[in-house]
């Protein structure tokens, strides 16, 4: 009996780009209603359902390690069937870029969800916070671009107003008073 030849995986990149190609016919079909944008909207259907199937079957383990696979988590947030809470979602992808903004100098740590906000806390090297310029513009789209990816359900990704450092105070001049 001759063995089944095993489907060759495709590399990330390529799925990247086949995902990029995806979008660009995607886009081209949009205005043209009729059975093409039908059978789309059909296929995307069932293989949602399908995924939804395959996590109703997983244990808590694998939902876990199915969710975290980049192809995997994202066509679950497409359907609207991921396991995780945005929340955590969000954390995760804000955690996988801080790296990438300690590298030029500065800092981002997940704050939280107000409402449907997603809320971030910038900083950036010489301590101007995040409103210096266009690297804090940069890192305030990547970091927004990161987070809505993997949590849709999220109407917008802000930080938060930074604070200054209170300003030093000596001691003396709040202990010592002038003579009257």
């Amino acid at each position: 009996m001759a063995e089944a030849a095993t489907p060759e995986r495709l590399a990330d990149p390529d799925v990247e780009a086949r995902l990029a190609r995806l979008d660009e016919v995607l886009d081209g079909l949009e205005p043209v209603p009729g059975p093409a944008t039908e059978a789309v909207r059909l296929l995307t259907e069932v293989y949602g359902e399908a995924l939804a199937r395959v996590l109703d079957h997983a244990d808590e383990q694998l939902a876990g390690s199915l969710a975290e696979d980049e192809l995997l988590g994202h066509l679950l947030v497409l359907h609207d069937i991921h396991p995780e809470p945005a929340e955590l979602r969000a954390a995760r992808a804000v955690e996988r870029l801080r790296p990438a903004v300690q590298e030029r100098g500065g800092d981002v740590e997940w704050a939280g969800v107000e409402g449907e906000v997603g809320r971030v806390r910038l900083t950036s090297g010489g301590g101007c916070g995040s409103g210096c310029g266009d690297g804090a513009t940069q890192v305030t789209d990547a970091v927004r671009e990161a987070v809505l990816a993997v949590a849709p359900e999220l109407t917008a990704v802000e930080p938060l107003p930074t604070t200054p450092a209170p300003a030093f105070v000596p001691l003396t001049t709040l202990t010592h008073r002038g003579a009257r």
